[in-house]
């Protein structure tokens, strides 16, 4: 496939084309991996919960004491220090564990500088997480940055010397520059047409595609443009024309112009790798090919990079990101070691095995290199699923059992209700405040961007300076009692005020500072008031806000990364999981991860729900989500496939050892004729599922359409007609006669190949429909 050309301003006078050359072959070094004795407190019970950890932990006295409660497969990521490593984690396993004790581990034995590592990932918040873990690891000093604010950082820098002159500024939201390129254009859009092209600009500029090749890219790409292609291929030119006259970059501009001036500046390329040899690659599923491109620009020939992945949890394939570059790694690095982490810390056995059962139905490549997981906590209770007449009776349900979990205990912020899209949150913030029950929308303003905040932290701040004068504090005798007395003069009261709103949610941040302060002073005896100041500064550069004590109302995208004791997943009901407009076997795939994403968020009860109708008195013609069949209680069984990703463990490249655990094998339940009962044992009876002397029901007029529609294709593809199918495959499917894809999948006969050809041509003929071929069609 050629390399795409990407148009690229630098400035309002200067306009390049970047053409990214094939990815470079990187060299092998030998592993440098120390060895290190296995400690016994890990199968006695002693490792620790892989993403829970205390609040404020101490500090490893040493580099071995970091590797302390890492199970073998996170220990093996920990010491694998040299070389391309990639990691394979499921949800819940320990991923960031994994990796920031890996690169803590690394500096605190010498192996590893701090200032030589660059970790990057997809989110401030993320980011902010990892520098804050490997600050409580001893490892400061250490970039993580999400790959826009590493370019970003790199590109301020450098533009001077490569280009001249001071950066332009960088515009926070595109969307007006969009409108005015539609105004030059003469093309009215309204405010939703705005936010769908201003996603397929953003689209075609992370693909590296230009103006003039977007349409043929949106076609390849099977993109459902939002509106003519040749409309929005001049809109995206009209648009970059206005930023090069206004003199202004965008948020992609930034990865583009860093990748354009590493491929054309050596001596800045040089100095960006002597800084950075080693680098960490969080969420690699979601790459974009643009990103893939500079972190080859900044690794140049070396390979000591390590990638830490889940296929599947790829959930944003329509911002440009894809799992290939995971799933293509050792491919690229042959010498690769390859770790697999299964071993689940977050979730009960129950929850894992609806996880699990959600992605054993799964198509495609990502599914083809799933994990399984297996839950390492003690049994809880099953998932709930109910269903109710109408949105508001759901709602409704919903808010009256999280009245109930929090009446039992569960702190509200160990809750959260998950939905397809954000314009499901409305109707269950009404129904949370009708209950009385405090929530909080993910998504909305930072916590330390809050205004309520940023005064409580002035206020802190100066009592912190001049506390000796302030009579609030007389009768304050330890730090929660000060933080409380000084939060009493912005609001805070000890008692909630009744009710939602406004003063509701500013009570709950001031709350959140006040048990935060209880926290950090038990952590740390004698603690002062400057300390926990000093602290919050941290945590607001690091994007790490404290827990507010509300129920999280977040969509299913923006919840990837979190977890909570109870998760209801609302509108899981066919048209919203999946929506609507996911029409192909990808898209509807995505739209599975995108569940499943969701039901790993849950740590120990999930509750699952849909709906039958939009409102009250409504047709109830909606119906439970199909990727619940065969999961859910009462359902028929879906056709599930055998695990693919195998069993966790580490897989070394040629010459770096063996394997060191092997895959385990399938135990298969005795086929039987599903006429008599009888075991069958010869192949042609397994595909038919019957004795050959048992009774066939097999519809005739099927059977001889799809003998003719197999002598068409073995006609075009020069093969005998028993390379399309078999004659027994035909009569299974012509007994059968399966309605959707699941039911053709679990037809002996017909694999994952064969059924990706022919799937959509034998389910037509099944359903009576015409082919192209048949019947005069062409």
């Amino acid at each position: 496939m050629r390399s795409q050309r990407v148009n690229v301003s630098w400035s309002p006078r200067h306009s390049r084309r970047v053409t990214p050359v094939a990815s470079v072959r990187l060299s092998v070094r030998a592993c440098g991996r120390p060895t290190h004795p296995s400690r016994p407190t890990w199968q006695h019970g002693g490792v620790t919960a892989a993403t829970h950890s205390t609040l404020f932990p101490q500090v490893p006295d040493s580099a071995d004491a970091v590797l302390e409660g890492l199970d073998p497969e996170q220990r093996e990521v920990a010491t694998a220090l040299r070389g391309p490593v990639c990691v394979l984690a499921g949800a819940g396993t320990g991923k960031t564990r994994a990796i920031t004790h890996r690169i803590a581990y690394g500096v605190r034995a010498g192996i590893l500088q701090p200032s030589s590592v660059l970790a990057v990932t997809f989110t401030n918040r993320a980011a902010g997480e990892m520098r804050g873990r490997l600050r409580q690891l001893g490892a400061a000093g250490v970039q993580a940055r999400t790959f826009h604010s590493a370019a970003l950082r790199q590109l301020q820098y450098f533009w001077p010397k490569a280009i001249g002159g001071s950066l332009p500024r960088l515009v926070d939201r595109k969307i007006q520059l969009v409108a005015d390129a539609a105004a030059a254009c003469h093309l009215r859009l309204d405010r939703g047409e705005l936010r769908d092209v201003t996603a397929e600009i953003e689209w075609a500029k992370v693909t590296q595609t230009v103006p003039a090749d977007y349409a043929p890219a949106a076609a390849k790409a099977g993109r459902e443009a939002p509106r003519d292609a040749a409309e929005i291929a001049q809109l995206y030119s009209a648009y970059e024309d206005l930023k090069r006259g206004r003199g202004v970059i965008d948020f992609e501009d930034v990865l583009l112009l860093t990748v354009a001036v590493l491929q054309d500046r050596h001596d800045v390329a040089e100095q960006v790798r002597a800084q950075y040899q080693h680098f960490v690659v969080d969420e690699y599923q979601d790459v974009s090919p643009l990103q893939q491109r500079l972190l080859e620009l900044w690794l140049g020939d070396r390979d000591d990079v390590c990638v830490v992945g889940d296929a599947s949890q790829t959930i944003y394939s329509f911002t440009g990101a894809t799992p290939d570059h995971l799933l293509d790694f050792r491919s690229r690095h042959p010498h690769a070691t390859v770790v697999k982490l299964v071993r689940d810390y977050r979730s009960t056995p129950q929850v894992v095995h609806l996880a699990n059962g959600l992605l054993a139905q799964a198509r495609g490549r990502a599914a083809d290199h799933r994990l399984e997981l297996v839950s390492q906590r003690p049994a809880g209770p099953e998932p709930v699923y109910a269903e109710y007449t109408d949105e508001p009776a759901e709602a409704e349900g919903a808010a009256r059992r999280i009245r109930e979990l929090i009446d039992s205990g569960v702190p509200a912020a160990e809750i959260a209700v998950l939905f397809r899209t954000n314009s499901q949150s409305e109707t269950y913030e009404q129904a949370l405040a009708d209950a009385g029950v405090p929530y909080q929308l993910r998504g909305a303003e930072r916590f330390f961007d809050r205004p309520e905040v940023r005064r409580a932290g002035s206020a802190l701040r100066a009592a912190a300076r001049f506390g000796g004068n302030d009579h609030l504090l007389d009768d304050a005798v330890d730090l929660p009692s000060q933080v409380r007395a000084v939060l009493s003069g912005e609001g805070w009261t000890p008692q909630p005020p009744a009710g939602s709103g406004a003063v509701r949610e500013s009570w709950e941040s001031l709350a959140a500072l006040v048990s935060l302060a209880h926290d950090f002073a038990a952590a740390r005896t004698g603690a002062t008031l400057g300390d926990l100041v000093a602290e919050l500064d941290e945590r607001a550069g690091a994007q790490h806000p404290p827990t507010v004590q509300g129920v999280t109302l977040a969509s299913l995208h923006s919840a990837k990364g979190l977890e909570w004791d109870a998760v209801f997943l609302v509108g899981v009901a066919e048209g919203m999981m999946p929506i609507t407009y996911a029409k192909t076997d990808e898209q509807i795939e995505e739209e599975r991860r995108l569940l499943y994403v969701g039901v790993t968020r849950a740590r120990e009860r999930l509750h699952v729900s849909w709906a039958l109708a939009r409102s009250p008195g409504g047709r109830p013609n909606r119906r439970p989500s199909r990727f619940l069949k065969g999961l859910r209680p009462g359902s028929a069984p879906a056709g599930a496939r055998t695990s693919a990703g195998g069993p966790g463990g580490v897989e070394r490249g040629p010459g770096r050892g063996t394997t060191v655990v092997a895959p385990r094998r399938t135990q298969r339940t005795p086929a039987r004729c599903r006429v008599c009962g009888r075991t069958l044992t010869e192949a042609g009876e397994m595909k038919l599922m019957r004795c050959e002397d048992c009774p066939s029901d097999m519809d005739e007029g099927v059977y001889e359409r799809l003998r003719e529609w197999r002598e068409v294709q073995a006609g075009r593809s020069g093969q005998p007609a028993f390379c399309v199918f078999t004659d027994k495959t035909l009569m299974a499917i012509a007994e059968s006669v399966p309605e959707d894809e699941h039911e053709l999948a679990r037809i002996p006969g017909v694999g994952v190949r064969k059924f990706n050809r022919y799937g959509a041509d034998v389910l037509a003929i099944c359903a009576g429909r015409e082919v192209a071929g048949l019947d005069g069609g062409d």
